[in-house]
């Protein structure tokens, strides 16, 4: 029986050594994978709480834990609603992911654990103020929606909405003409678009073109890149995703993007130290570290930070009257304009109603002539795949939209977990599909759309 105690109390003590050192190995220096899971906690935690308004853990529930990897169902949180702060961390202890939230930017992840860097690389920034919409007057200048009888056996098709549809808006001959939402989720709740934030992105580069400010030929973009090929990748290479740089775009483990979106407090110098892969030009190759450059180009082309951090406000928001939009920064100020802009889904229409209206608002011209057409436009390295400015040319899935019967000139705006805006300039129709809808799940928007058009067109 002494012998029997002597081996258990051995047992027993082994086990507390092992857990003890596991827990020091965990605390000091924790697996890569956990502190990406939780830096991605915490900053999906914190734009939909103080963004959206959104209770904590709901958010952590829903968003978060239930779609994602299984260690992201050990992450617990720690909301600060006094100083805007959120804590992540595995099991509430280990391998903690910070973001901190700052008043019109949104909330920026902070890797580092340096909340007061990230406040202040975008303190005291003028934004302009964008009234918001009276409910009276007609979309786009207003809010009252012109609801089209004809669509309400499309938007009332759970199975054409799609699973964990947040937000669906469709917009015809410049009024929207249809809208509903999913359960929890309003006409304003800010949405996140995920990588549809790339094509507004490339949108305030064509701001900034028209002003003459940039040049889709101008190359030389980054002082390191001075020296060797690099120094060739044009702004144009840039927007058709040809850059030739190295970049791992495979999410689900410690890859490039996941690294850079959640490991790195500078993502646009994490973006810029890659090699080539290929010459510039010549591979097609999607990045979302491509997109970190642009925004550095385009935030750089303006010389003056405050310039540069009220940009796409002054630029594109307040001209559309997009009074929810926040495009956010990474912590050291760059807008992550891969990856976060949050919106209703009726500011998204109004970005879409600007592309329909081929870069003209209220008679101003936003964009260049013949921008929006490169949009729509297939890159010759891409196979037909991509446009030449941060669009792609078929929607999700492996097939082309011609199977879907969709026009032909129709393109999209695609983001992560099922974000979509479908464009039709034929039609003078947009569709946008917002929600939470991972890929495994098959969903495909092409039938909503291809069923929106069908209804539209057909007779009253």
């Amino acid at each position: 029986m002494g012998r029997y105690l002597r081996i258990v109390a051995g047992t027993v003590l082994g086990s507390a050594f092992v857990l003890a050192v596991a827990s020091s190995w965990l605390i000091v220096s924790p697996p890569e994978l956990l502190k990406v899971g939780s830096g991605y906690a915490a900053k999906i935690v914190c734009s939909n709480v103080f963004l959206a308004g959104r209770d904590p853990q709901d958010v952590l529930a829903t968003d978060v834990q239930a779609p994602g990897h299984p260690l992201l169902r050990l992450m617990r949180q720690s909301v600060d609603m006094e100083d805007r702060t959120v804590t992540a961390s595995l099991l509430g202890v280990f391998a903690p992911g910070h973001a901190v939230y700052r008043e019109g930017f949104g909330c920026a992840g902070v890797p580092d654990g340096d909340y007061v860097a990230a406040q202040q690389a975008v303190a005291d920034v003028p934004l302009p103020a964008v009234a918001a919409p009276s409910p009276g007057t007609p979309w786009p200048v207003g809010d009252a929606i012109s609801a089209d009888p004809r669509l309400d056996a499309v938007l009332d098709d759970p199975a054409l909405l799609g699973p964990g549809m947040r937000g669906v808006a469709v917009i015809h001959g410049g009024r929207l003409v249809g809208e509903r939402y999913g359960e929890g989720f309003t006409a304003r709740t800010p949405l996140l678009g995920w990588s549809v934030t790339k094509t507004v992105n490339a949108a305030l580069l064509g701001r900034l073109m028209l002003d003459h400010r940039l040049s889709p030929t101008q190359a030389h973009l980054f002082a390191e890149w001075n020296g060797d090929a690099r120094a060739n990748i044009t702004v144009a290479d840039l927007l058709a995703m040809q850059s030739g740089l190295e970049f791992n775009e495979d999410y689900g483990d410690v890859t490039d993007v996941t690294r850079m979106l959640f490991l790195e407090p500078n993502m646009a110098r994490f973006a810029a130290s890659f090699p080539l892969a290929s010459n510039p030009g010549e591979k097609f190759s999607y990045s979302s570290g491509t997109a970190m450059l642009l925004s550095h180009v385009f935030m750089n082309a303006l010389g003056d930070r405050w310039r540069a951090l009220a940009y796409p406000a002054t630029a594109l928001f307040a001209p559309l009257g997009m009074a929810s939009a926040v495009m956010e920064t990474d912590e050291t100020g760059v807008f992550v304009g891969s990856s976060y802009m949050y919106a209703t889904a009726r500011d998204w229409a109004r970005f879409a109603q600007l592309i329909l209206n081929d870069g003209i608002w209220n008679g101003a011209r936003l964009l260049p002539e013949g921008y929006v057409r490169a949009m729509g436009t297939p890159s010759p390295a891409s196979g037909g795949a991509y446009g030449e400015m941060q669009t792609w040319i078929d929607g999700p899935g492996q097939e082309p939209d011609s199977r879907f019967g969709l026009p032909d000139d129709t393109f999209w705006m695609l983001g992560h977990d099922g974000q979509s805006i479908a464009v039709i300039p034929s039609r003078n129709i947009a569709v946008v599909r917002m929600g939470l809808t991972p890929a495994r799940l098959g969903y495909r928007p092409q039938t909503l759309v291809a069923r929106v058009v069908a209804a539209l067109e057909a007779a009253d």
